[in-house]
């Protein structure tokens, strides 16, 4: 049976996987395109990752606002190196995903769909206080988001799902009481006391990604779509294998996995990925956010565990769970309800909030999360018998993979993994995972499964 969880409890296992790593992996001190591993042609590519952007592009985060520097330059030199290792371009990349929460802030106090249902609207002093609705996310947050993901348009196939932060509305729920704290008096390991919130709305998202904008409309590799195209499905081709991707929206109603089934009945037999915004806690554990939960609030929407009863572990095509949402990171393997294994892996790195240190702002209490230009790239390998998955965190501001970076522990730790050895936690963001049983699962050339 397959249940391993990456967390401080498996560290032993974490660190062979990661000798594994340091010995197939090239290292390069000018940074690491993802085309640097010579293997035969066709048989090694890589998915570029992009965890939670929104720090980069809020609209505080700029010089505009009196912040020390433009943090949305971190974000288009991301998108300008994954631009530059596209398999179109001559590099490793074959598909790009981006987890959600693109950008930060609302244009709406609440949607108008839940306001007619009878959702109320409660204040919430510290959130309202960051997380006020502007226009600003019109007008700097979604242009900015735009510019990025213009940079590999038409160059790849790529998905991009909506984060809870992407939807119109974001709000406290009546249902669920807010106690009167500052901020000084906040615990970011207990938020149990800011209530719960909810997110509505896709008119903001859809304007920048759905299914009819010019980055998806007529695209042959995009093959379907539902709700406008807050979730949709795109085939790539890649270590001579269809993958078929699923990107997912928030908590996915049940309507969203119907539709999701759908696509993959059509596409039967591909080997499947899918992304989604919040799956997997920093733990390990397939929980929503303590503040952030939709099914809490909206029974139409169902949390991660319900995401993978109902739908990940009934098909067995599916093989890869993306997310990102809850800062950190984990990863944990299940057999699904075929006994085959469904690996699911979280990264998110919106905290992180080095280059605002370097940069001199000093905020007591919550720390200004920027990014610091980490993401992932996952590397497939399939000259192998059995095919590898080599994870791996580089930063494309510092210029460096995870494991070169000597401060990476002293900088990230403690808000992320706190009870993880600095070592376990260097192999928390690298380490190779085995794809074992891929091959006599999938069929290459009939795109079947066995």
């Amino acid at each position: 049976m397959h249940r391993r969880v990456f967390t401080s409890q498996n560290m032993i296992a974490a660190a062979l996987l990661s000798t594994m790593a340091l010995m197939v992996a090239c290292v390069n001190a000018e940074g690491p395109p993802p085309s640097q591993i010579q293997q035969p042609a066709d048989q090694v590519f890589t998915i570029a990752v992009i965890p939670d952007t929104q720090n980069y592009l809020d609209f505080t985060h700029q010089t505009a606002e009196g912040f020390p520097f433009d943090a949305s330059e971190l974000f288009l030199e991301q998108m300008q190196y994954i631009a530059e290792n596209l398999e179109s371009e001559g590099g490793e990349i074959a598909f790009v995903t981006s987890l959600g929460d693109v950008w930060q802030h609302q244009t709406l106090a609440i949607d108008p769909e839940h306001e007619a249902r009878g959702f109320r609207r409660i204040p919430n002093p510290i959130l309202d206080a960051h997380f006020a609705p502007t226009e600003k996310v019109k007008t700097v947050e979604m242009p900015k988001a735009h510019e990025g993901f213009s940079l590999i348009a038409g160059k790849t196939p790529f998905s991009v799902v909506p984060g809870n932060h992407d939807y119109d509305a974001m709000w406290s729920d009546s249902k669920f009481p807010v106690r009167a704290m500052t901020p000084a008096e906040v615990d970011p390991n207990d938020l149990s006391s800011l209530g719960v919130l909810h997110p509505g709305g896709l008119d903001n998202f859809r304007s920048v990604f759905g299914a009819d904008t010019a980055f998806f409309k007529g695209q042959p590799w995009y093959v379907a779509s539902h709700d406008g195209g807050a979730d949709s499905a795109q085939i790539f081709e890649a270590g001579g294998y269809r993958f078929l991707h699923i990107g997912l929206q928030f908590d996915p109603p049940n309507d969203s996995l119907a539709w999701a089934a759908s696509v993959i009945e059509q596409y039967k037999g591909l080997p499947t990925i899918i992304s989604t915004h919040d799956y997997l806690s920093g733990k390990g554990k397939r929980e929503p956010n303590q503040i952030i939960d939709g099914n809490a609030v909206d029974p139409i929407h169902n949390t991660p565990e319900m995401v993978w009863e109902k739908f990940v572990s009934q098909h067995d095509q599916i093989f890869l769970v993306l997310c990102g949402h809850q800062h950190g990171q984990a990863w944990r393997v299940d057999d699904n309800a075929a006994g085959n294994p469904v690996w699911q892996v979280l990264a998110d790195y919106q905290d992180r909030g080095q280059t605002a240190k370097d940069a001199g702002v000093n905020s007591p209490g919550w720390p200004v999360g920027i990014g610091d230009g980490w993401m992932r790239l996952m590397t497939f390998d399939f000259s192998a018998p059995e095919p590898v998955l080599r994870v791996a965190t580089y930063s494309t501001h510092y210029d460096q993979l995870s494991r070169e970076t000597p401060d990476y522990a002293a900088w990230y730790k403690a808000g992320e993994q706190p009870a993880m050895s600095d070592e376990a936690f260097h192999d928390a963001d690298d380490y190779v995972l085995t794809l074992e049983d891929f091959r006599t699962r999938f069929d290459a050339s009939a795109g079947t499964v066995n």
